[in-house]
């Protein structure tokens, strides 16, 4: 028994009419006897093609301003009713039900209408019932009924009724009812989402997926969800790993701290920076970024907070890296950044990230709020009778920034706006602050006045004795430990200069 069913009758219904004329008048070439209402009944009548208006179906007006078209026994009937079912072939007689074996829908532009900042009734009017009702409808009944389901699908289904004269397999039906089912999960909660104002309900929708390469290793299969081109322009390079966007997401989290920031240039391995430095040019930036670590770089991430010019290009040029991130480059840096085959070349875009973080757990899911505290000059409290110079300061708030997007336990490192050094994913702050002595000193630099960044509060006084030791003469922690007058006291007795900022920055 054939499972294929050819199309003899269409209800169509969309918002957007681009790429449906030639699926008209194909479907009108087979002998498709066509159904619709409002505006997409006269654009089927503009192309000279019989359309039964659905009032003459249902000898019921569109009314409510249009609010109610479609939702009637008999367009529902036609949808729904199971051919192969005796009882629903007699009610169809019964009640002169035409039969519907097509649909397509394209729902009002909620989520458009939302980011174009819409007032609430603009949005209200664009939630769609009698498209979301029909396909829901259509996709049910994927055994007699075909839903083409969004103008993005257009295409897709153009193919398939020129390829097969307008017959459709069962696998075919099943695979455009998904899309549907697909298309209305999205839209509701899409809705959901915009009235929703409870945090501990959670509901996400990706419209559309990324096939990568593979995940972090090459037997993992790997996937990326989200709209990379709204972040991004790619100008160069191969396509990115889901390693690559793991650094390239700690990159841009990393550089935003900085956004405002003279030219600052940022060098990240393994999500952690290894090198960063704020200079009056972006090729010093970028020099001093390289000189924190020239080992750890090769094949890191790069990202600048400003235009990459032609001079800085240059010096990068030199250095083997997966990616390089900027809001803006000169012309003739990108051809110099393009001579490496597959180093892949990015432009940031400035849009808005979320808010939320996600992450797997267990069985379920982990939600929280971005930390979107970067510590400034109104948050420090100095808690020693040294304070920090103004030039400490600045640094301290440097490392702070750098500490915040660097794996706890963590400790940072800085002096004059360069990153020095830093301890990253150590289990043990003392291991994390031996971690970037050791480093800062395998690279020859000199620690007498730097400062310390940690991102959590000292429980002893051995790390602030330790900095001190090695030539460390500010710090910057959270505070908060039932024993920090233990690190102060230290601290006053060797004129170490000391700042809490009651924020906490831990990063897993």
């Amino acid at each position: 028994m054939s499972t294929s069913k050819t199309i003899k009758s269409a209800l169509i219904s969309v918002f957007s009419k681009d790429g449906l004329e030639p699926i008209v008048r194909k479907l009108h070439e087979q002998n498709v006897t066509f159904y619709s209402t409002g505006g997409t009944e006269d654009f089927i009548k503009n192309l000279g093609i019989p359309v039964v208006p659905v009032e003459d179906v249902t000898s019921y007006p569109s009314i409510l301003g249009g609010r109610v078209k479609t939702l009637h026994p008999k367009i529902f009937g036609g949808i729904l009713n199971r051919q192969d079912h005796e009882g629903d072939v007699q009610q169809m007689e019964e009640y002169q039900i035409p039969q519907i074996d097509l649909v397509i829908v394209d729902l009002y532009p909620f989520e458009k209408t939302v980011a174009s900042g819409a007032s609430e009734a603009d949005i209200i009017e664009k939630i769609d019932i009698g498209g979301i009702s029909l396909i829901r409808a259509a996709a049910k009944n994927f055994k007699d009924t075909v839903i083409v389901a969004s103008v993005d699908q257009y295409a897709d289904f153009l193919e398939v009724i020129t390829k097969q004269n307008g017959a459709l397999t069962l696998e075919d039906r099943k695979l455009f009812a998904t899309k549907a089912f697909h298309v209305s999960s999205h839209y509701d909660t899409a809705i959901f989402n915009y009235f929703n104002t409870d945090d501990t309900v959670y509901k996400a929708s990706v419209a559309e997926g990324q096939i990568l390469r593979y995940g972090e290793n090459p037997h993992q299969k790997g996937f990326f969800f989200g709209d990379f081109d709204a972040m991004f322009k790619k100008l160069h390079g191969k396509e990115l790993s889901y390693n690559n966007l793991l650094d390239v997401d700690a990159a841009v989290n990393l550089i935003l701290e900085f956004k405002n920031d003279d030219p600052t240039f940022a060098i990240l391995k393994h999500n952690n920076a290894c090198g960063l430095a704020t200079r009056s040019t972006m090729r010093a930036a970028y020099l001093d970024a390289l000189a924190g670590d020239p080992t750890s770089a090769f094949g890191g991430v790069l990202i600048a907070n400003g235009k990459i010019d032609t001079e800085t290009a240059k010096e990068i040029n030199q250095l083997f890296c997966e990616v390089v991130i900027a809001p803006g480059y000169d012309e003739t840096a990108i051809e110099i950044l393009s001579e490496k085959k597959n180093r892949i070349i990015l432009v940031q875009n400035d849009i808005e990230l979320p808010q939320k973080q996600v992450r797997t757990c267990l069985n379920g899911l982990l939600v929280q709020d971005k930390d979107n505290v970067t510590d400034n000059k109104e948050h420090l409290k100095t808690v020693t009778t040294t304070p920090p110079s103004s030039g400490e300061t600045e640094d301290l708030l440097f490392a702070s920034k750098i500490c915040k997007n660097t794996k706890s336990n963590t400790i940072v490192l800085a002096k004059n706006k360069q990153l020095i050094a830093s301890g990253t994913g150590q289990t043990s702050r003392v291991d994390a602050l031996k971690q970037a002595i050791e480093k800062a000193n395998s690279f020859n630099f000199d620690l007498k006045g730097a400062v310390m960044a940690s991102d959590a509060f000292f429980p002893f006084p051995d790390c602030v004795e330790i900095a001190h030791n090695a030539g460390i003469t500010a710090v910057i922690q959270p505070g908060g430990s039932i024993k920090d007058e233990l690190s102060i006291n230290y601290c006053n007795e060797n004129k170490v200069a000391m700042v809490f900022t009651g924020t906490r920055h831990f990063k897993h």
